[in-house]
């Protein structure tokens, strides 16, 4: 399994983050963000987005459950789970439908439907440490292909 573990220190870096992990994204890849609330899921997916080319606005999908945007290089799919009781919900709305598509997907709190996970996947994983700084990991999952962060070194 791949890992890279980067710390940042403020919401911009962590969207810099993002965005630099973007152009290693493929349409039907899945991004699985884990962390507390307030650790900085939507701003890496604002990164991610910003990074894909998508320009307008990108709130977090808290409680429509997903966000779509097809401006970028490839579709984004930018789910929000938070809200959902389990997986019968998204396959009730065909939402697990979008998941390995056309697009990227990354989605928020996947734990509450883990079975909606493909199993390879990308895994970031976001910790708060002091003020700011937020530890990111990131782990290749299930054969994921390899990625790039170069430009986060920048």
């Amino acid at each position: 399994m791949e890992t890279y573990t980067v710390v940042t220190h403020g919401a911009g870096e962590t969207r810099a983050l993002g965005a630099a992990l973007a152009p290693s994204l493929e349409a039907g890849d899945t991004v699985v963000l884990s962390g507390d609330l307030g650790a900085g899921k939507s701003e890496f997916s604002r990164g991610v987005a910003r990074g894909l080319g998508v320009t307008g606005p990108v709130p977090s999908p808290s409680f429509t459950i997903l966000n779509v945007y097809e401006e970028g290089r490839i579709p984004l799919y930018h789910f929000d789970w938070y809200r959902i009781g389990d997986a019968q919900e998204l396959y009730d709305a065909g939402l697990n439908e979008m998941i390995g598509g056309d697009g990227a997907s990354l989605i928020e709190w996947a734990e509450r439907a883990p079975e909606c996970v493909p199993p390879a996947h990308l895994r970031v994983d976001i910790r708060k440490g002091e003020g700011d700084e937020r530890t990111v990991t990131l782990t290749c999952v299930g054969g994921f292909h390899p990625i790039s962060l170069k430009e986060a070194a920048r």
